[in-house]
């Protein structure tokens, strides 16, 4: 028997039973669009991830200064004076494996434009801060050395700040106040959306170091930091970046060996990879708790098919009485389990879309259909006929067509 004829054959006996075909599908439906939507969910996941991780930048140390201890209360990091621009100097100039640092200090501060005004994070840093970033400016121009030498009084704006106190208004060439004090807004950033824990990127404005220092952040203690971002030449020797920074640190410090560091540095680059593995696991896992429907709709398939090799003992008896061999009855039972998996699994793909589409739009959740997702998905729905549509398939095969054509 060639495959055609198998296949034909196999549809007139899935369409002779149309209510009872539509319910055995069911479960492979219902499988294959729970792996879909559940695979969609974890890949949107994962994908915001890389997103937030290509914003912040890549290969990253954060330097962080110490803490304080006040009436037996010890404050948390970066409370403590103990980093200087010259630290971020020396880390730039001596160590060969740091490609740039940013040295920077900010807080929360008011920002005015007129009868608008708005709370935001203000950073004092350096024209390396928004490199390290990879975050252009739109409009206007970055911060240059002059600014930073001339103590500048012009800022930066983000989005977020730009949108809330000139909204169609163009920014560039206007003057806010910072704190009271009037900054000219020279540049607008790019939009970088929210990071990995929730914060607004956007809602932040930049002005110079220096100028944040004296204006905005004064300080008893000149050219103090809160940290220093540094980033490395690649991502193999952050390891050894890291090393290089607490001993140089340690010796500009004058810490002795036993004695606490002044100091802190954070890999964020191994953070965020760690937040990357977790949002694999959880497609991991998404997708192997609904793929427990695709086995129940395989089950589904196998009790049905032993139900229909009951039915039609007496034909499966007629047509090896005509000169079927064993095979062409196996052939024929498991094309209709496969056919039954197919369609259930084409149908099964596009609810899977459609509910993925619904979820993002509905609850703003990202999703993210893959065409290896839909590629493993229906292969498995076609597996999962073969495997569960053998048995009733090679029971079929193994009637006594004498006993067969007794069959009433």
């Amino acid at each position: 028997m060639n495959l055609f004829l198998t296949f034909r054959i196999a549809l007139k006996a899935i369409a002779r039973n149309k209510l009872r075909s539509c319910l055995t599908m069911l479960g492979i439906i219902i499988g294959v669009a729970a792996v879909i939507t559940m695979v969609a969910i974890g890949s949107g996941a994962k994908a915001r991830i890389e997103e937030q991780i290509a914003a912040m930048g890549s290969n990253l140390l954060v330097v962080i200064s110490g803490t304080t201890t006040s009436g037996g209360s010890r404050r948390g990091m970066g409370s403590a004076p103990t980093l200087t621009m010259e630290d971020a100097k020396a880390i730039a100039q001596d160590l060969s494996v740091v490609k740039h640092v940013a040295p920077s200090l900010g807080g929360t501060t008011q920002v005015v434009f007129e009868n608008q005004n708005w709370s935001t994070h203000a950073n004092a840093t350096t024209p390396e801060a928004l490199m390290i970033r990879d975050w252009p400016v739109v409009a206007g121009r970055q911060f240059n050395a002059a600014d930073i030498t001339g103590v500048a009084k012009v800022c930066i704006l983000g989005q977020t700040v730009a949108n809330s106190l000139f909204g169609e208004m163009e920014p560039t060439g206007q003057i806010v106040r910072i704190n009271k004090f009037p900054f000219t807004v020279i540049g607008v950033l790019s939009s970088k959306g929210q990071s990995t824990w929730g914060q607004d990127q956007d809602d932040v404005v930049y002005v110079p170091l220096t100028t944040g220092q004296r204006l905005l952040f004064g300080s008893l203690f000149p050219g103090m930091v809160r940290s220093i971002t540094v980033q490395t030449t690649g991502p193999d020797v952050i390891k050894r970046a890291e090393e290089e920074i607490t001993r140089l640190l340690q010796q500009r410090h004058r810490i002795r060996p036993g004695q606490d560091n002044d100091f802190s540095i954070r890999n964020l680059t191994e953070a965020m990879s760690t937040a990357e593995a977790s949002a694999n696991i959880m497609t991991i896992l998404l997708g192997a708790i609904a793929s427990i429907s695709l086995l129940v709709g395989g089950i589904g398939i196998m009790n049905i098919m032993l139900v229909s090799v009951t039915e039609r003992t007496r034909e499966i008896g007629i047509r090896m009485a005509v000169g079927a061999q064993q095979r062409d009855i196996l052939y024929q039972f498991l094309m209709e389990a496969l056919v039954l998996s197919l369609i259930g699994g084409i149908i099964g793909i596009l609810l899977g879309a459609l509910a993925s589409q619904l979820i993002s739009q509905l609850l703003k959740w990202p999703t993210l259909i893959s065409p290896s997702a839909l590629l493993l998905s229906s292969t498995f729905a076609a597996a999962v006929g073969i495997f569960f549509g053998f048995y009733p398939a090679r029971k079929a095969a193994r009637l006594d067509p004498i006993e067969s054509l007794r069959y009433e």
